[in-house]
């Protein structure tokens, strides 16, 4: 082979290493922008995800963003936020406060004990009942009046609600669907809140002959139409000024109604008509 064969034989050698340098130094050129692009994605994902986070957990809950609705009142309401719930006969000259809870389990034995005794009573114009409903069991509040909403479930407010729901269809409507709540056969036990499913309380309103497949009263329960009317109910169970704190609580002109130990509210009917019977002759 000639010198100058040789020659061009390692000037092309050179060339073609030259060549496959620059290729190799572009291949590795472009893998680290992809790892630094990717790398980036994944911060900017995690950094996403974080705000996500941060954002959800600053979302007020669905009752706290309730709590700045303006209310629905049911119709057979009056006063401030319809939260005024007075049945019975005009011609009843006195008229028996009705503290309750819906979730409350006591109120559900009163109900279902006492319970029949008071509609026979408001159906014979003895006296009218005015109802304030409490949710203080979905943990609501405590005695400094902070308010904690949710911190123990929801099936008071949502009953609360529901009960809304019912009282817009009638006074009625209204009483017999409190009793099916407090009923042996439905009311759960107070640490299950059976009642902040829309489903379950529908389903207890099937019983009522004037709820039964009634669909304003469930588009009304499913949509929560009447959730801000239930705070508001709630607003005012605590702020009352019959010294109630504590459910059931009976109270006639602003006196307590006590069973045989002289504190609680009458729990069996002899005590509940005893007195009412001293009540109505004070």
């Amino acid at each position: 082979m000639s010198k100058r064969n040789s020659q061009a034989s390692k000037t092309a050698a050179r060339e073609k290493l030259r060549l496959e340098r620059e290729r190799q130094a572009k291949r590795d050129k472009v893998k680290r922008q992809a790892i630094v692009a990717g790398s980036l994605v994944a911060v900017l994902a995690i950094a996403g995800g974080i705000g996500y986070a941060v954002v959800q957990n600053n979302k007020p809950s669905q009752w706290e963003a309730v709590a700045s609705d303006k209310v629905v009142a049911p119709a057979n309401t009056t006063g401030k936020d319809g939260t005024t719930v007075v049945i019975g006969k005009d011609t009843a000259k006195k008229t028996l406060k009705l503290y309750e809870d819906p979730r409350c389990p006591i109120c559900a034995s009163f109900e279902q004990t006492v319970g029949p005794t008071v509609q026979k009573d408001l159906d014979a114009g003895k006296f009218k009942i005015q109802y304030i409903g409490g949710t203080f069991l979905d943990g609501d509040s405590d005695k400094s009046g902070k308010i904690s909403i949710g911190s123990r479930g929801e099936g008071s407010k949502n009953a609360m609600s529901a009960m809304g729901a019912a009282l817009n269809v009638s006074d009625q409507a209204f009483l017999d669907y409190k009793a099916a709540l407090y009923s042996a056969k439905y009311h759960p036990e107070e640490t299950t809140d059976k009642f902040k499913d829309d489903a379950y309380l529908i389903k207890v309103a099937n019983t009522v002959p004037a709820l039964k497949n009634n669909a304003k009263f469930q588009d009304a329960v499913k949509k929560g139409t009447y959730d801000a009317w239930a705070l508001a109910m709630s607003e005012t169970w605590n702020n009352n000024k019959d010294g109630v704190n504590g459910t059931p609580s009976l109270v006639m002109d602003g006196k307590k109604l006590t069973g045989s130990d002289g504190q609680n509210a009458p729990m069996t009917v002899a005590d509940f008509t005893k007195a009412i019977d001293a009540a109505l002759k004070a």
